[in-house]
């Protein structure tokens, strides 16, 4: 029978099984997409969840900026609703300030501005955050741990902060809560490293939560009460805009993404195809690790993965250490001991590669992938080819926000060191 995986922004490949060969079919979310976002925007800021109104929460002459979160889907549908409920509350667009991450711009994501109407986009700020620009840093305060806390200056220098993120899977090695859209991603570099080198085999659970401890005792004390959150759909799609209180927000949130993303699939398979469907935004090196996790679990030991993307950027430091390291193992320490900014998904490869056989179908050289020790795949049909050597197979639409558990097992996944 023949299957269909979206892939890319644009693209799709079709694979045929055998009969019996498919265990799931999973990753399509359930509900459906928002087909407006701005009105979505608009319904949150009026009614949000335990919290008055958005035009009640500022006064003019107000100083507010506007976080967004890397990969936010429709950032500029949602920035420009947002903008028209401050210009709604005499908020005056030369005190509106929007900051986004430098991986948004190295992406090549779209202007959250872009939708705002002309004079007024003249007159707001569009900032990039930069961790190694002292200059735009300030000290915030140090943690109950004693940690320094720096920040992006605009956002310390604010009246209104206003954090627009991205619902994440709580498995992401990455993600913190729901203050992730304000820090990490906008601190300064040392604490970068910091975050980028935690103990992504031996301790990464116990790790992540103190992370995110860490995270949301700097969210209360920046005093950021507010919170607007995307839950994504598939792509550059969105399932539901969720804005108020952080925590409510925060738990509200985290419902709508588990019935959304959440499947169980009865037994492992001996080939896992993940895709990664959405524009370039979403098709990055840490989407790609994601991707990995996600199928991870689920390939049997030995077992192969194949993850059909997009990706085009060339890998960061991390990545190339693993290709020229004269050892996994050296590698690996090496990348833990500087982190560098793509240590997390370096560790996520790795891992894969330990247990599973991975092939990439994607817009990298061939040389390149196989540098990196997976295999890699020149045109779609080639997954049907792959497909037809094995016996099982799972197919995992949307990996990097899909949560698959094989049932009656845990998700977590050792890996030899």
């Amino acid at each position: 029978m023949t299957y269909a995986l979206r892939y890319g922004a644009d693209c799709q490949a079709e694979l045929e099984l055998r009969d019996g060969a498919l265990v799931a079919q999973c990753g399509v979310p359930a509900g459906s997409v928002v087909e407006n976002p701005e009105d979505a925007v608009a319904a949150a800021l009026a009614e949000p969840l335990e919290f008055p109104p958005l035009r009640q929460a500022t006064v003019p002459g107000d100083h507010v900026v506007l976080v967004l979160e890397h990969a936010v889907p429709q950032a500029a549908r949602i920035v420009s609703a947002v903008v028209e409920v401050l210009l709604e509350s005499d908020v005056e667009p030369d005190d509106i300030a929007v900051l986004r991450t430098p991986a948004d711009v190295q992406a090549g994501a779209d202007d959250p501005l872009g939708l705002v109407s002309e004079p007024i986009r003249q007159r707001i700020k569009l900032l990039a955050h930069d961790p190694a620009d002292s200059g735009r840093l300030a000290y915030l305060a140090a943690t109950g741990a004693g940690e320094p806390i720096f920040l992006n200056r605009a956002i310390t220098d604010a009246d209104v902060v206003l954090p627009i993120g991205r619902v994440q899977s709580d498995t992401a090695a990455d993600y913190y809560g729901v203050y992730n859209a304000v820090f990490l991603a906008f601190s300064d570099q040392r604490t970068q490293v910091r975050y980028g080198a935690h103990g992504q085999f031996s301790q990464r659970r116990r790790q992540h939560k103190r992370f995110a401890d860490e995270v949301a005792e700097v969210g209360w004390l920046l005093g950021a009460a507010f919170s607007i959150q995307v839950v994504p759909g598939p792509g550059d799609r969105i399932l539901d805009v969720v804005a108020g209180e952080v925590g409510c927000v925060g738990r509200r949130g985290r419902q709508l993404y588990d019935a959304a993303w959440s499947w169980s699939v009865p037994r492992s398979a001996s080939l896992v195809v993940a895709a990664i469907e959405g524009g370039p935004v979403h098709q990055t090196w840490h989407s790609l690790g994601r991707a990995l996790d996600a199928a991870l679990p689920l390939v049997e030991d030995g077992g192969a993965i194949a993850v059909c993307c997009g990706l085009a950027a060339e890998p960061g430091p991390a990545l190339r250490r693993l290709v020229s390291a004269p050892s996994s193992r050296r590698a690996l320490a090496e990348i833990e001991k500087h982190a560098p900014e793509d240590a997390i998904p370096a560790f996520q490869l790795a891992r894969a590669e330990q247990r599973s056989r991975v092939y990439l179908l994607s817009g990298l050289s061939e040389s390149l992938v196989e540098e990196l020790d997976m295999v890699p795949m020149a045109q779609p049909r080639e997954l049907s080819r792959l497909a037809d050597r094995h016996a099982s197979c799972i197919l995992l639409s949307n990996a990097p926000h899909a949560v698959v558990q094989v049932r009656g097992e845990g998700s977590e996944v050792g890996v030899k060191t």
